[in-house]
């Protein structure tokens, strides 16, 4: 398994919506979904989309680190039914390290979608399973955290990417 590259908020593929797979089952779909794990857990993160790693498809990996939890990788996953209650939770992205922002979602999910192995999955979620599907399933559709926002948050927010991304250039 390799650790892949991260990409970083700018990066145009953040910004497209990823392609359908024809075949979960492909070797490179299967090599992609591992390395993206490995990734995943190499970051700490408890979610990575494909986008993420530079790669315009419909994959994604969780793994929320709960007791109990299992790793979930999905193969073009499509959400299915959302509640109408709403949670607020605070969320960071792999993509724009050193950012975090309370945002709103559903507090339950319904996602289906197809395992690397091209086995039918559904997942019914609540709490960070259901949040961590939900954004990740926003990275595939060309969506950002910051997107959920509110303007002013948003402008804030990225005036402190912006500082954070200077500090990094000049400790180079």
């Amino acid at each position: 398994m390799a650790i892949l590259k991260i990409a970083r908020m700018g990066h145009p593929v953040l910004l497209a919506r990823a392609r359908e797979i024809d075949d979960p089952t492909a070797p490179e779909v299967r090599r992609l979904a591992r390395d993206m794990a490995a990734t995943m857990l190499d970051a700490e993160g408890v979610g990575l989309a494909a986008p993420q790693v530079g790669v315009s498809l419909r994959v994604l990996v969780i793994d929320t680190k709960e007791e109990g939890a299992r790793r979930h990788a999905l193969v073009n996953p499509e959400i299915v039914a959302v509640s109408r209650e709403t949670e607020r939770a605070s969320e960071g992205c792999l993509s724009i390290p050193g950012l975090e922002e309370v945002v709103e979602r559903p507090g339950a999910v319904e996602v289906r979608g197809l395992d690397p192995s091209g086995e039918p999955v559904t997942i019914e979620a609540d709490e960070l399973l259901a949040r961590a599907l939900l954004h990740e399933i926003d990275h595939l559709d060309g969506v950002l955290f910051l997107d959920r926002v509110s303007p002013l948050k948003r402008r804030m927010l990225l005036k402190k990417w912006r500082k954070l991304q200077e500090e990094e250039a000049t400790a180079r």
